[in-house]
């Protein structure tokens, strides 16, 4: 049997053997290759930590089993479903991830097997580390290291030389800047991260609050979590099997590993560490000799749930036995009560008896800049109460002139994710700690304890966004709905708004945490017209910690578009910068991140959808942005769209594939120079004579996505547009009943090319599941186009149909079945139909010049030939005012969404609504992700520091 006790060289808590390897492997420190026949290594009997022997003295990488004490603030995971990661190694056992099932962290690079949970260290990036005593002078950001799993040809900054590999879990890599170091380089980088490349639009940490409540990140940052409780046992249980995703042994094979295993004379036992571990049938399972003695026996099922505890503070149990007393028989093994065939069963206990006195570990839960210690260690005995604990840590912390009243102390358990709990003054820690052992022995290693104050960092103002409510109701019909949900549950909240009518959503403000949390699983559990309600708890962002030329990036990302690119990229940008600036457009649409940007004076925002989802931020904009300090922010696009015209217009191109790193799209946006994007108001109204059936019919409301508003539904949007503007485009011959207004962005169509469009709309709303490729969406419109060759012709003499006026002069329309009204020079999915330019009576068009382009097209065939390039669409005029009169009932759409309109008059103008978008520049330079020349500007000249002095103070971003 292996000798169980670490040689005197091994680095603290590593647990090495001397190993001789049957297969290639890698040192998990230097990342070369062990050679030799037999003895090329040392393998750590905990956590798997393959070594050479010259490397040992040098290894920093703690063990799994205290690498949790080595965390200042604990911060949980956030969980994805079970999947299979390829080329990834787990973080706790390094052992690869293929073809086994595993979880992966959405908001850092944490990946370990759905069996490794239990051990996972609740490290995630601290997203939100405002505190109110610090200003921006004081805060320093620190990085955050992650093992393994780097980049291909990562380099490290400061060698130059490789530091990734695909055989082992090696190499350092920065959450937040990119650095990436080989292990025992780590401490020659400048403490203080500047965020690298990203740093210009990064939302710091130190700039953003969330209240202390027990709501979970998931449901802040509103990433969507599908996993059963039951995926994360800690061993498969004989007699109850623990789910899917365990691969059971074939009876075949068991037998041939039990045969095996006498033959080794071991056996194989189940350990319990705890009263709770044997109520939930979670165990863990060691082979041990059956020759071994009580201390390698009790050293084996430590090490089993990574609990660095000495041996003469636990011991071991017969569970089977009739009465539970402590294995001391020199053969502990042969001596254990077996139940018919099972296997036999021990049970890791703490001894309590005699033992009244121990250590704590205190933290300081910031506490503000004059707390420089990281943790102070308390002297503790079962009459400790709390109260004493409080003042020794002011004392030790150097906070001597503060009451003591004005703090608490909170216990922390960090088993499985990261679970708080205030403490009464009159508890005594001591005993919990052995209550806790009784339970579990490894929560009692994960449990410890922080100073905080009483008063919330983040304010007594708690914000809860609540949406999917009804539109349009009164102010007092959204109060009287919520009095029913959380006032007659005694949740009353203490102020409401602002309120978005129009989507039927608003913010509510409570000023006492306790409540909010109610409040918000009282909400969430609610449903309001069959539809459940839509609550989201909101970060604050506080501006004045945003460094003076930092613009952070507001990310909506429409993961419905694209397929799942919408899905890989939120995940991936929640990773690359602060996800509190990532936000979900499919949890309460883009009015959340406008709401939590609304005090920042400088920032961009980058839209990941279609030309749909573009409209829908910018109408949202026009909603909140005089309530905002910053009215106007330049907004980037990531096309994921089928048509992306105005993607294409603006460069950032036809469609994203998912082959360009999101890295380079975020560097994109930090390049890109803002420019104007004119808005059109169209102003349609019916002729009265309409019968009110066939108004209610033709009428469009809502659309699916909230763009389209009817007469009455978007009272924000008619404030922006002056009445009198509205009433002298029509001649004052309308009825306001009668009146619909919409913004234009791309264009707007009558005719042969809308009717395409409108069924195309039709089809999709029918199945929406089918139509979620871009390739596949473009083939459709194919096969519809075919179809109209050969049907009914109902766009057919559309020019004797309408009447068109271009600034007061009446234009005479030749023989076409469809007008395109354009405000960008792309249509259709990049074509153009205005035509390259030539000699004529018009001006070279653009869309910041005040003006829009006519043009007509004469069926479908013409329109194919549009869409090729053979051919462009028929001029007709240029101008700042169109007025169309309808004669007839008529297919039209707005920037691709569609409906039939009914006859009456059409009257575009130019919108008093503002957009300032942000074009791409020429492509620069690619570069590599995560690499030292892709996350670092002026590389050569500002990394020369670290070579030559390592405690300078220059950061090498």
């Amino acid at each position: 049997m292996a000798h169980l006790q670490p040689p005197p060289t091994s680095p603290p808590a590593h647990c090495f053997v001397k190993r001789t390897f049957h297969k290639p492997v890698y040192c998990h420190h230097c990342t070369d290759l062990l050679w030799g026949i037999i003895g090329q290594g040392y393998t750590c009997e905990v956590c798997n930590f393959v070594v050479h022997d010259k490397c040992m003295k040098t290894v920093v990488s703690p063990c799994s089993s205290v690498a949790p004490t080595l965390i200042k603030t604990p911060v949980a995971h956030c969980w994805s479903e079970p999947l299979h990661l390829r080329r990834r190694h787990c973080n706790v056992c390094r052992k690869k991830l293929d073809d086994t099932w595993a979880i992966k962290c959405e908001v850092c690079e944490y990946n370990v097997h759905v069996e490794c949970e239990d051990f996972t260290v609740p490290n995630c990036k601290d997203c939100a580390t405002f505190v109110p005593e610090k200003n921006l002078s004081q805060v320093v950001q620190q990085h955050h290291w992650r093992e393994g799993n780097l980049p291909a040809n990562s380099k490290c900054v400061v060698d130059k030389k490789t530091c990734w590999t695909g055989e082992c879990l090696a190499g350092l890599r920065c959450e937040w800047c990119g650095y990436t170091v080989h292990a025992m380089c780590a401490d020659k980088v400048p403490a203080d991260c500047t965020f690298g490349l990203l740093e210009p639009i990064m939302l710091p940490p130190t700039a953003v609050s969330i209240p202390r409540t027990e709501v979970p990140m998931e449901a802040i940052i509103g990433v969507q979590t599908r996993r059963k409780d039951t995926l994360s046992p800690r061993s498969i249980s004989e007699e109850f099997p623990s789910g899917d995703y365990k691969v059971r042994e074939s009876d075949e094979l068991s037998r041939d590993r039990t045969k095996d295993r006498d033959e080794k004379d071991e056996e194989v036992v189940k350990v319990f560490d705890g009263n709770s571990s044997l109520r939930r049938r979670m165990f863990r399972l060691v082979t041990v000799s059956r020759a071994a003695s009580v201390t390698e026996f009790l050293t084996a099922a430590m090490r089993a749930f990574h609990v660095p505890q000495e041996n003469t503070k636990t011991y071991l149990t017969d569970a089977y036995s009739a009465e539970e007393t402590e294995l001391t028989d020199p053969l502990p093994v042969s001596k254990l009560t077996r139940r018919d065939g099972k296997r036999p069963a021990v049970f890791l206990r703490y001894r309590e008896k005699d033992n009244d006195e121990g250590c704590i570990r205190v933290y300081p839960s910031r506490l503000g800049g004059e707390v420089v210690m990281d943790h102070t260690v308390l002297p503790v005995t079962s009459s400790t109460c709390v109260t004493d604990i409080i003042a020794h840590s002011l004392h030790k912390f150097g906070i001597t002139n503060d009451n003591p009243d004005d703090y608490r102390l909170v216990e922390v358990m960090l088993d499985k994710g990261v679970s708080e709990r205030v403490m009464e003054c009159n508890e005594r820690p001591w005993d919990l700690l052995k209550a806790v052992a009784r339970d579990s022995i490894r929560q009692m290693e994960m449990t410890r304890f922080y100073l905080q104050l009483v008063k919330d960092p983040h304010g007594p103002s708690i914000a809860l966004f609540v949406g999917s409510l009804p539109p349009n109701l009164s102010q007092r019909q959204y109060e009287n709905i919520l009095a029913d949900i959380v006032g007659k549950a005694g949740y009353k909240y203490s102020s409401i708004g602002p309120i978005y009518y129009e989507y039927g959503s608003m913010v509510i403000t409570y000023e006492d945490s306790d409540l909010a949390v109610r409040a918000f699983y009282t909400l969430r559990e609610s449903c309001y017209d069959d539809k459940n309600l839509l609550v989201m708890l909101l970060p604050n962002i506080q501006p004045q910690m945003i460094p003076e030329g930092v613009q952070p990036l507001l990310v909506f990302v429409n993961v419905k578009s694209g397929g799942c690119q919408g899905l890989e990229l939120i995940t991936s940008f929640r990773k690359l910068l602060n996800p509190y600036q990532v936000f979900d457009l499919d949890n309460g649409g883009p009015l959340p991140g406008l709401y939590v940007f609304r005090q920042v004076k400088h920032y961009k925002i980058l839209v990941c959808g279609g030309d749909g989802t573009i409209g829908w931020v910018l109408q949202c904009l026009d909603n909140v942005g005089q309530d905002s300090e910053c009215q106007h922010p330049a907004c980037a696009i990531v096309p994921l769209g089928t048509g992306n015209d105005l993607a294409r217009v603006l460069r950032w191109g036809p469609g994203y594939n998912g082959g360009e790193d999101p890295i380079n799209l975020l560097k994109d946006v930090i390049d890109a120079e803002d420019i104007r994007l004119d808005r059109w108001t169209v102003v349609f109204h019916q002729d009265e004579k309409v019968e009110e059936k066939q108004m209610q019919t033709n009428s469009t409301g809502m659309s699916r996505r909230g763009m389209y508003i009817a007469h009455g539904q978007d009272s924000n949007r008619r404030r922006c547009i002056s009445k009198e503007q509205v009433h002298h485009s029509i001649h004052g011959s309308t009825s306001e009943d009668n009146t619909q207004i919409f913004v234009m962005n791309n264009y707007f169509g009558i005719g042969i090319e809308a009717e395409l469009c409108l069924d195309f709309h039709n089809a999709r709303e029918e199945n929406p599941n089918k139509f979620n490729s871009r390739l596949h969406n473009k083939g459709v419109y194919v096969k519809m186009g075919l179809r109209k060759m050969v049907s009914r012709k109902l766009c057919k003499d559309l020019h004797k149909e309408i009447r068109l006026e271009v600034d007061g002069r009446a234009v005479d329309l030749p023989p076409v079945e469809g007008v395109i009204i354009l405000n960008i020079l792309s249509w259709g999915s990049g074509a153009n139909p205005w035509g390259p330019e030539k000699d004529d009576q018009f001006n070279k068009p653009n869309h910041w010049d005040g003006h829009l382009e006519v043009v007509g097209v004469t069926g479908i065939v013409h329109l194919g030939q549009i869409q090729s390039g053979l051919r462009s669409a028929i001029r007709i005029a240029q101008g700042g005012h169109i007025r169309i009169k309808l004669n007839s009932e008529l297919p039209v759409q707005v920037d691709g969404e569609p409906w039939n309109q009914a006859p009456g008059e059409v009257v575009v103008l130019k919108s008093a609504l503002k957009a300032t978008m942000l074009k791409k520049t020429s492509k620069s330079k690619l570069r590599r992700r995560n690499t030292e020349p892709s996350m670092v500007a002026n590389e050569q000249t500002k990394l020369e520091p670290i070579r030559g002095d390592p405690a300078s103070t220059s950061h090498p971003l």
